[in-house]
């Protein structure tokens, strides 16, 4: 008995020896014993949600947590960004990136960390906010990535970036933060990685597919002048409601007609913006306008057909050369595209971690779209992949294969909840992806 013990104790300080401190925990359970300080963050980030390019204490929390782990981080980029970078020897530099901003939603769910916060947005207009997106869900997986990383970094090699991206939702931070000097701060990646919160998927759940993942996307805000005038007189004034009305109903029609039908596009007006009060026509009306696609041939027949259309309503109402439409073009993303090499990588990745079963086949390509791959796009070659992290209920999933039911509320709804087992899992499945790459 007691050489026995001897020889165990010899192997002990020889692995202890040889290789550094004998870790015995697999990486779920390394996220598992993190998981309370998670929550807890999580819950904290939920509670008190910052508007796009407003996310100043969100991102203090971040540049604490990664300088405690031993991150050089630099901050302020594009305003609140931030960025961690980790070098461990020779090996790729890999990219992941979470996003920050939060909704101008006033939350209606029933948790006891709801938001009710009413915040300035950019521009200085208080509104309501909330994280009604999983962006709260996405930084806690950051946060939880890099103490993880830190811990085993004798598990992987090369240079790992972590990015906390400002504004997702204005699809604008990833190209702020790219033209506020990103490439100045670190190298260039081989691919970038990020993870979203799906409701379509069970939360302690997991999905990916190649191929199509998330649609490009323009905002583009037109505005139709018009001359003025009383309610009672229409005759004596250029109505730019009426034009703007017109330009809605016209603007169908380009998706209806002028597109491959074949091919899936979406123009949507979002929002219709004129005048103050029942018997003033105003001088001008502005239309907020998203359209999505997954080819650039629809995206240059979508926005040709809608300044044909505005500029043809106008000249109808004889307006002169300085007062026709004009198009304010703002957030701009290209689609996803996983390819089928590192969805494979991922894939094995997350189920050597969570188990074959927590690794499901992801959506169908959707119309929504994101912008972390932009934070690649002065470098063409750059990889990017798209990792879907449930937030569901058990059986979402499976009414949605089988039956076709989605669930009654998804994101960017007042009532939108992730559910809990979602930051273990999510952080575990990440850290899994980022880590093979790494190796």
């Amino acid at each position: 008995m007691l050489e026995n013990t001897a020889l165990i104790l010899s192997t002990v300080v020889l692995g202890l020896a040889l290789n550094g401190p004998v870790r015995a925990e697999t990486l779920s359970d390394a996220v598992g014993q993190d998981e309370p300080r998670l929550l807890d963050i999580f819950t904290k980030l939920h509670a008190n949600p910052e508007h796009a390019f407003m996310e100043s204490e969100t991102a203090a929390l971040v540049a604490s947590e990664l300088k405690a782990n031993g991150f050089e981080v630099h901050t302020g980029i594009a305003k609140t960004g931030v960025i961690g970078v980790m070098k461990n020897g020779d090996g790729p530099v890999i990219m992941f990136r979470s996003d920050m901003d939060a909704l101008p939603i006033k939350e209606e769910t029933a948790l006891e960390y709801k938001s009710t916060a009413v915040k300035p947005d950019r521009f200085g207009v208080e509104l309501p906010v909330m994280h009604a997106c999983g962006h709260d869900a996405h930084t806690t997986w950051l946060i939880g990535m890099a103490k993880i990383l830190a811990a085993r970094k004798d598990e992987w090699t090369g240079t790992v970036i972590l990015v906390a991206q400002p504004a997702e939702e204005l699809i604008e931070g990833a190209t702020a933060m790219v033209e506020d000097g990103l490439y100045d701060l670190i190298p260039k990646p081989e691919i970038i990685i990020s993870g979203h919160t799906m409701g379509v998927v069970p939360a302690g759940s997991v999905a990916i597919r190649d191929g199509r993942r998330m649609a490009g996307t323009d905002q583009v805000d037109v505005q139709i002048f018009g001359v003025g005038g009383h309610g009672s007189t229409p005759h004596a004034a250029k109505d730019p409601v009426v034009m703007a009305a017109m330009a809605v109903m016209g603007y169908q029609a380009v998706v209806a007609r002028a597109l491959d039908q074949s091919q899936p596009a979406v123009l949507t007006v979002g929002a219709i913006q004129s005048g103050d009060t029942n018997n003033i026509i105003p001088d001008s009306a502005t239309l907020k306008v998203n359209l999505r696609w997954y080819s650039d041939l629809e995206r240059d027949a979508m926005i040709k057909g809608i300044k044909s259309v505005t500029d043809n309503i106008a000249n109808m109402y004889n307006m002169p050369k300085d007062r026709m439409p004009t198009y304010t073009f703002k957030g701009y993303s290209t689609p996803i595209l996983n390819t089928t090499e590192d969805t494979a990588i991922a894939r094995d990745a997350m189920a050597a971690a969570l188990g074959d079963d927590k690794v499901l086949l992801g959506m169908p390509p959707v119309m929504g779209s994101e912008d972390f791959h932009m934070l690649g796009a002065p470098y063409p070659d750059t990889r990017i992949l798209y990792v879907e992290i449930g937030s569901g209920v058990p059986d979402v999933y499976s009414n949605f294969t089988e039956k076709g039911i989605l669930p009654a509320v998804l994101n960017h709804n007042p009532r939108y909840v992730v559910k809990l087992p979602a930051i273990a899992a999510g952080t575990t499945a990440l850290t899994a992806v980022v880590m093979a790459f790494l190796q």
